[in-house]
């Protein structure tokens, strides 16, 4: 019996460390890494709440509500129709507003690369005439300061987007809704990861005088864009449209050349403007957080709903709304460590907490939750090819349902994990992954690394004892 077990090439089931794995593939055996790790450990209070959402006839409303969330989120039509002036299109914008990323948050609260933008923004629209005197404003109580998310819109990063920004106007046809967001500044040193200096208030003005009215011009003959279409192309080209950004830029840059060459401004405007879309490969990141922000607010306010709606930071707290509570009902914890690769000359401890509203991709399903169509992002973001793929499969323990409109070719075409359950999170343990920037934790310095995170455990424990509370 041992001779044969000695003899026999096993097969082995690996619920342990990584390491197991490849130990025993150097010694020939056939190893199925499994994903398993002890339940966290809840409170008394939420147990409780637990045992009432399993309750057969409450059980019974949440997964209806469920799959007409899902639905709703499925069936959305996100398309490009215009790039405008934020104060021109955002509602509530206001000259003096400056609307940012993640749950609500004051001056004196915010972290360091948001202050950084902050400061920025006031000297850009012209409020402040340097940065010494922008931080006097910022604290004066003359600037409103509101979530990207509770003005129909999105930000990258720190979020910062300030009246004279041009933003993104996305539809979606099916339901009505329209987002916004504001345009890729394309390079490390931008104003959306904190850095403030005179270069990036240039860049914004150029932005603001040439990128941003040529595109809205640009559009006036476009018409509309099918960013669903887009976005579905990009995935299975490589990207997973957090991050990794190479496809969908490409094709969205496809689309805009032919309009943007019939604008009345001149060639070497028209020059500038391309060899600054060819300077980075993050110029769709922005639309794309559009998109699923537009599919996302057609799947809020359904009661008795347990999918999350929302997943945002501002760099102090992360905050989630659920779909059953209608408007801007925040649950939020504490802002996560980022952990991955660092710039060169940056280290760890440089590093601020996690920041932006640029999760609401993985909200969506793609970014962290489609990394097995882009294993290219492994170097950017750290771990490894076969972590990545499994955080694709991993990620349907805790949705609802799988997008059919946007599939992942390497497993076999299956749909985006679409639809987090924050019950399903609660009882399994299991947290969305998220891939994003590491900005640095000081103002006035910019993006220093990439990374993976996830939210605190907190914010589902909040949702779900409230949910409990609420439903009936």
């Amino acid at each position: 019996m041992t001779q044969n077990l000695f003899e026999t090439k096993l097969s082995v089931l690996n619920v342990g460390g990584e390491i197991f794995k490849k130990d025993l593939e150097k010694q020939n055996a056939t190893v199925e890494q499994v994903n398993w790790k002890p339940r966290t450990s809840i409170s008394h209070e939420l147990q409780k709440a637990l045992d009432k959402l399993s309750e057969p006839k409450i059980r019974a409303k949440i997964d209806a509500a469920n799959q007409e969330v899902i639905q709703r989120i499925i069936d959305a039509h996100p398309v490009l129709i215009g790039y405008q002036p934020a104060i021109d299109v955002i509602p509530g914008m206001q000259k003096n507003m400056i609307i940012h990323a993640g749950p609500p948050i004051q001056w004196e609260n915010m972290c360091g690369a948001m202050k950084g933008a902050v400061t920025g923004a006031i000297v850009f629209e012209g409020l402040a005439k340097d940065i010494v005197e922008a931080e006097k404003v910022a604290a004066s109580g003359n600037i409103i300061f509101s979530p990207c998310h509770e003005h129909d819109a999105v930000g990258s990063m720190t979020g910062i987007t300030s009246a004279s920004m041009y933003v993104h106007i996305v539809k979606n046809k099916t339901h009505g809704n329209i987002a916004y967001t504001n345009l890729s500044e394309q390079l490390a040193k931008i104003l959306r990861m904190g850095a403030n200096d005179q270069s990036v208030i240039d860049r914004l003005i150029w932005m603001r005088d040439i990128l941003g009215p040529m595109l809205s011009e640009a559009m006036t003959y476009a018409k509309e864009i099918d960013l669903r279409m887009l976005l579905a192309q990009a995935i299975q080209m490589g990207d997973e449209d957090h991050n990794r950004n190479i496809a969908g830029s490409l094709l969205l840059i496809q689309q805009l050349t032919p309009h943007i060459l019939k604008t009345k401004f001149s060639d070497a405007e028209k020059i500038a403007v391309f060899e600054f879309l060819a300077s980075s490969d993050y110029f769709s990141g922005p639309t794309w957080m559009a998109v699923c922000k537009a599919a996302l607010d057609a799947g809020h306010g359904v009661k008795n709903s347990s999918i999350l709606t929302t997943m945002c930071r501002n760099g102090v707290e992360f905050g989630i709304r659920l779909s059953h509570f209608e408007g801007f009902k925040w649950f939020t914890g504490p802002a996560q460590p980022v952990i991955g690769p660092m710039l060169a000359g940056y280290k760890p401890e440089d590093a601020g907490l996690d920041v932006g509203d640029s999760a609401i991709t993985e909200t969506f399903g793609i970014g962290g939750f489609a990394m097995a169509a882009a294993p290219a992002i492994v170097p950017l973001v750290g771990g490894t090819v076969d972590e990545a793929l499994n955080y694709s499969v991993e990620m349907l323990d805790i949705t609802t349902g799988i997008n059919p409109n946007i599939t992942i070719p390497i497993l076999n075409f299956r749909g985006i994990a679409t639809g987090i359950d924050a019950i399903k999170v609660a009882e399994t343990g299991i947290l969305p992954i998220i891939n994003t920037a590491i900005a640095h934790k000081d103002a006035g310095i910019g993006m220093i690394g990439t990374g993976l995170t996830n939210p605190p455990f907190e914010v589902f424990e909040k949702a779900l004892i409230a949910l409990a509370n609420s439903i009936e």
